[in-house]
Parts: C-alpha cells; sequence; structure tokens
C-alpha cells in the first residue's frame, strides 16, 4: 500500500525522506532514522525488499515494494538479471522513482544509503522536492581496486560500478549537500576527484548488535557459522555444518536470521527446535547449536567464523576474528564477491574452494596464533571503528533545521 507522504509527514517539525537498496543499506538508515525520532518526521522509500528495519525505527512507508528474485543484487549474474527482468524490474522501477519523488515533497533532507542507482532517484527526488540531499556510501570502497588491474577489472565487468565509483555517481555526488564513504582509503579517493567526503567511522561496525543474551558456551573455541541473510543460504549452510563435523575441537554456533522452515541441512543431519530462538542440527555426532536474534552474540563470542554474507563477514573482521569463506552460486556470495571482499579485507579474509575439508583445514590455520594476528589487525584497519552515525544524524539535522541546529 501506499502512503500519503504529505499527509504522513506533516507537522511543524522537519521531514526526511531515506531512500535504500539492500538488507544493510536499511539496517544503516534505520540506525540514522531512530537518532531522528522525536526531532524529525521519518519516511521511507525501500529500493529493494520491505524495509522492515525502518518501520521498526518508527519511520512511515511511501511507495511500492519491489521484491526481486535476485535479493538486490542484479548484475551479480546473467541468470540473477532474467529473474529479476522477468519479475517486473523496470516497470517497478519506474513507479518506484514516481514514488520517492511524491514522497520526497514533504521533507527537507533526503536520505539515500545505497549505490550510485540509489543515489540517481535520489538526485531526482531531493531536486524535485527542492531537498537537501545526504549519500551515505557504505557499499564502494578504494580498497576493492588494490591488486585488480586490468585483466582483474575485465573479468569482473558485470562489478565495475561496485569496485570504483562511475563518472556518473561522482557527478552526482559533487552535487550532493553531504557524502559519507565507508574508509579512509575511498574519502581520499573522492578528493582527489573532485567529491567533498567525509569518513567519519564505519557503518558496519556501527550497526553491530551488543550481545543480545548470553550463550551456552562450553569452553570450546566458538566457530561462527555465518550463512547470510541472502537465499545463498540454502547452499552454504549445509555445506559449513559439514565442516563443523570435521572440527570436534569447536563449538559451532549458527547466527540464523531466517525462520526455522527455510533452513537446508545436509543429508542425514535433523533439526531440533527448542524454542522461538534456539535449535540443535545433528548428525547423531556433532551437535550444531543455531540461535535466531542473537547475531552479536555469536559475533562477539566467535574465535573464527565461516561466512558467505556481506555486512555480516565485514562485522567479524572489523571485530578481529578471521573469516573462511567460499563462493556458491548466488544470488549474492558468488565468486566475484568473493573476490571483491578478500581485496577489501586483506589478510581477515581467507577463500576457499566450497568443499568442507578445505573450510576445516582452512579454520585450523586460521586459528594460529602468528595467521590470526594478522587477521585481526587487517580486519582492524580496513573495516575502521564506528562512530559515524552520531555525525551524519547531526548533519541531517543541520540541513533539515539550520535554525533550530544552532
Amino acid at each position: 500500500m501506499t502512503i500519503d507522504a504529505d499527509s504522513a509527514c506533516s507537522g511543524t517539525r522537519p521531514g526526511v525522506l531515506f531512500i535504500s537498496n539492500g538488507t544493510a543499506e536499511d539496517l544503516i538508515g534505520a540506525a540514522l532514522a531512530a537518532r531522528l525520532r522525536g526531532r524529525m518526521n521519518l519516511s521511507y522509500a525501500p529500493l529493494v525488499g520491505e524495509g522492515q528495519a525502518y518501520a521498526r525505527a518508527g519511520a512511515v512507508k511511501v511507495g511500492r515494494t519491489l521484491r526481486l528474485p535476485s535479493g538486490g543484487f542484479p548484475f551479480g549474474s546473467p541468470t540473477n538479471l532474467r529473474a529479476d527482468l522477468r519479475a517486473g524490474l523496470i516497470r517497478e522501477s519506474l513507479g518506484q522513482w514516481l514514488d520517492a519523488c511524491r514522497g520526497a515533497r514533504a521533507a527537507q533532507v533526503v536520505v539515500v544509503v545505497g549505490d550510485a542507482y540509489a543515489l540517481m532517484v535520489g538526485t531526482l527526488a531531493a531536486r524535485q522536492a527542492g531537498a537537501q540531499l545526504v549519500h551515505v556510501q557504505p557499499l564502494l570502497s578504494a580498497q576493492y581496486l588494490e591488486g585488480l588491474g586490468v585483466r582483474g577489472a575485465l573479468a569482473e565487468l558485470n562489478a565495475l560500478g561496485a569496485n570504483r565509483p562511475m563518472e556518473y555517481e561522482l557527478a552526482l555526488a559533487r552535487r550532493a549537500d553531504a557524502v559519507f564513504v565507508r574508509d579512509a582509503a575511498t574519502a581520499r579517493y573522492y578528493a582527489a576527484r573532485g567529491v567533498r567526503a567525509t569518513f567519519a567511522g564505519s557503518f558496519a561496525m556501527d550497526v553491530l548488535s551488543a550481545p543480545e543474551r548470553p550463550l551456552p558456551l562450553d569452553g570450546r573455541p566458538v566457530l561462527a557459522l555465518l550463512p547470510g541473510s541472502r537465499e545463498d543460504h540454502r547452499e552454504s549452510l549445509p555445506l559449513m555444518l559439514r565442516a563443523a563435523a570435521r572440527l570436534p575441537g569447536w563449538q559451532a554456533l549458527v547466527a540464523w536470521p531466517h525462520d526455522w522452515d527455510a533452513l537446508t541441512l545436509p543429508d542425514g543431519w535433523t533439526l531440533a527446535v527448542q524454542g522461538p530462538e534456539q535449535a540443535e542440527a545433528t548428525d547423531g555426532q556433532t551437535r550444531v547449536t543455531v540461535l535466531r536474534r542473537a547475531f552479536g552474540a555469536v559475533a562477539h563470542a566467535a574465535t573464527v567464523a565461516v561466512g558467505t554474507s556481506g555486512t555480516a563477514n565485514e562485522q567479524l573482521a572489523g571485530l578481529g576474528v578471521p573469516v573462511v569463506a567460499f563462493p556458491t552460486a548466488g544470488p549474492q556470495f558468488t565468486a566475484g564477491f568473493a573476490r571483491r571482499q578478500a581485496r577489501l579485507l586483506g589478510r581477515a579474509l581467507t577463500v576457499v574452494a566450497a568443499d568442507p575439508q578445505a573450510m576445516a583445514q582452512a579454520v585450523t590455520h586460521a586459528a594460529q596464533p602468528p595467521v590470526q594476528a594478522r587477521a585481526a589487525l587487517d580486519g582492524l584497519t580496513r573495516i575502521g571503528p564506528g562512530g559515524a552515525l552520531p555525525r551524519i544524524a547531526d548533519c541531517i539535522r543541520e540541513l533539515g533545521d539550520p535554525i533550530d541546529s544552532v
């Protein structure tokens, strides 16, 4: 259902419209919205998915929902793109542009959290409404270019705009009232190209939850299994469980973001649900605890992680935890995505074949003290500390009501 943004955001408080296009982007935008609640009227226009995180932050949805088979990665593979086109990608996307323009009418500030496409939609909406524009770019990093070279760039043509900002994105960013990027290297890259961009801290670490509750730990080192929120989990979780069975000296914990009925097990494994937030997967010998709504607790307890996730892998690396990853058939954690994340995280990420034995060997290697120390150093320095969201929220308030912010 489309809500009339003029009525939803009416009142004397300034309004802000959030536009984002992904799960992690929604979390960042919603965390910003939570900091602005009570000070500004909040609305959101999600370009991918439901944007439920915004609703929990008290924002009002404007516009339609676009549910894509690729989960927001149409250019991750030809299969993804064909599936999204059949699902009405072009028609519904055009409708979302109109929705965003209508939603911006009651906003003094449009905040884009996402990539070049989201920035294009946000720029259009802000110009139509005469609103200020803030771009939060959590995806691009100059570190993706390290060691890429011409041959590597040609091999990843479908990720050209993800590896480096295209000229049209830089042109749009130059016109934004404020631009925030994910790391210091990217801020320098933007500055060299005429964009006044600020690195204020790591977005990924800002949205990492504190431990939600005590965990049922047994004293063994913790192996965090992070299958992610995308459909990759149907392929990756069974492989992770089979790898855990080869590591009896480790306590494997799955951070599970879905309902229990979405969980895929290897042949010969069963799942015993012990409550709404805990279950146990077993093959009769190995027992793996599966936890819902406990990602923060699992992340902070981990010694090593195995992940096929975007933001979650980065967050574990940012905590100093070595991460082992392997490519899937998609839609997100493809071989190309894995290569890109390896360039981003450096020694914090080890990419291996999608083979349980290879994963188990990589986990054992990553836990060796010298290897663990090098991984921690790269994770801590390349992801960086948090602290961006308070500064961005202050910027949004000042742009929305500069007199009141003085």
